[in-house]
């Protein structure tokens, strides 16, 4: 009799932790579907999801190159920024998650495609026409959705269903990065957003850069390429 309520005590107890959990609204892993994240210095967010990482190298303009980034953006993002650029991916190569994650919420951001857009998200794409002379681009691991030959296609998936004001709920055991759709970086509960960039010099010479569908926000003009990256990390309190 003992043994038996202890066993249903601790039942109700998991049940209840479940619960609680729910209606804190964290989510115990990534939502459901195939897609990528951009890479933070941190590595790739929350140990229950199998990430694939990858990275691309872009060959940039030679001649008075002017690429761009926010200040100390390596402490935040992995990679290289200086006469090159180099970014790194995290890849979600299966659908499923270890508790049967839920759709991803409503909102206003971006992720990269990798085999199909999850559901609500539109698929749209950017191609950077990278450096003409003594190409040296570059990729390794596995990649986004696009095409990584003498230039660069990245495919994405993007929603625009929701106010950037209502904060969606995602894991927030480590830093993650969204891009950035619609002019402001989407509201995450518990997550400080810190809006960085990076501006491409493409090529200058015949630049045949261009962006189709629903893609994130580029506000470079149209030989040139300046998305921005929103970073979040927990709330620190008691500062």
């Amino acid at each position: 009799m003992r043994y038996t309520l202890s066993v249903c005590f601790l039942i109700l107890a998991l049940i209840g932790s479940t619960w609680v959990r729910r209606v804190e609204g964290i989510p115990v892993s990534w939502p459901y579907g195939t897609y990528g994240l951009i890479k933070t210095r941190s590595g790739c967010p929350g140990d229950q999801i199998n990430w694939q990482s990858g990275w691309r190298y872009q060959d940039t303009e030679n001649r008075r190159n002017r690429n761009e980034f926010s200040n100390n953006i390596a402490n935040y993002l992995a990679g290289d920024f200086g006469s090159d650029i180099k970014t790194e991916f995290c890849i979600k190569t299966r659908s499923s998650t270890p508790d049967n994650g839920s759709r991803w919420p409503a909102g206003s951001y971006c992720i990269l495609k990798y085999k199909i857009c999850p559901y609500g998200f539109h698929e749209g794409h950017i191609i950077w026409d990278d450096e003409d002379r003594n190409n040296k681009n570059d990729k390794w691991g596995v990649m986004p959705d696009g095409d990584f030959n003498r230039n660069t296609r990245i495919n994405y998936c993007c929603r625009k269903d929701g106010l950037y004001s209502h904060a969606i709920t995602l894991p927030k055991d480590r830093p993650f990065v969204l891009l950035r759709f619609g002019g402001t970086c989407q509201s995450v509960q518990g997550m400080d957003a810190r809006d960085l960039h990076i501006r491409w010099d493409n090529e200058d010479k015949r630049n045949k850069d261009s962006a189709e569908g629903m893609y994130p926000d580029d506000t470079a003009d149209h030989k040139n390429h300046k998305l921005h990256f929103c970073y979040y990390q927990q709330w620190v309190t008691g500062l």
